[in-house]
């Protein structure tokens, strides 16, 4: 029994140091990238190690009390809104190193449900502590601040998405984007699973199932893709870029 209880303890030491910021595969493109070692560390002081999420788990629901940003070190998640009709609408995908629940910030309240697609692993960074440390570090304010322009910009990119795209350009804007945000983690832009269902997908860029995979099977004739279940290869990715910014 001492046995067991020594080697939980050296499991959970080891986890943690894998876990510090210091040592994430991921520090370089989340909110720690530009910290100097002491002022990482006092970064990794505030945040909170949370057990793994299960795929359907839920991060948060909707309307709850907006307390804390995460920082995805694994997995993937979606957001959810319910809207008044009761109509679910999927309105984000979150990849590892990306900040979730910024647009908690301003009411208060997160905006919509977060749920694991996979088996999922966050940093919790209570918003108020992140909120006290970046007034002491330029560099921390500075990055938050890029985030959340990023996020706009992500907003007002799928409004136009959605408002002036066809479904054909719609689906190839959404490979492309997946595509340059592996790349930008050090994976393969060309080959990739989806976490995603083909619902997901089709609910988030305004398309019936069925026309997703219709597109899906008029681009593999098209030489752009070929996708086996969840598995995605991009044959061409210039001609997947070229489709996802045709004019009509």
């Amino acid at each position: 029994m001492a046995v067991q209880t020594a080697n939980a303890v050296d499991k959970r030491r080891s986890l943690l140091h894998e876990t510090r910021c210091q040592n994430c595969s991921l520090s370089s493109l989340c909110l720690p990238l530009a910290l100097e070692l002491e002022d990482m560390e006092q970064f990794d002081a505030i945040i909170r190690r949370r057990a793994p999420l299960k795929k359907g788990e839920s991060l948060f629901r909707q309307g709850s009390a907006f307390n804390s940003v995460y920082a995805v070190r694994s997995g993937s998640l979606k957001q959810v809104t319910t809207e008044g009709s009761g109509d679910d609408q999927v309105t984000n995908f979150y990849l590892p190193s990306e900040l979730v629940g910024l647009d908690g910030i301003d009411e208060q309240a997160y905006p919509g449900s977060v749920i694991a697609l996979e088996t999922t692993t966050v940093c919790e960074i209570p918003f108020d502590r992140l909120d006290t440390l970046s007034e002491v570090l330029p560099e921390l304010r500075g990055q938050l601040y890029r985030s959340m322009s990023k996020e706009l910009r992500d907003d007002r990119r799928m409004m136009r998405l959605l408002s002036r795209k066809t479904a054909d350009q719609r689906l190839a804007s959404f490979f492309s984007s997946l595509s340059d945000r592996f790349r930008r983690r050090g994976y393969s832009p060309y080959s990739f699973r989806l976490s995603m269902s083909r619902a997901d997908i089709g609910n988030y860029l305004g398309l019936a199932v069925e026309t997703v995979s219709r597109i899906l099977g008029r681009f593999q004739q098209q030489g752009l893709v070929e996708v086996s279940g969840r598995e995605v290869n991009i044959l061409n990715l210039e001609a997947l870029l070229a489709q996802a910014q045709e004019e009509h």
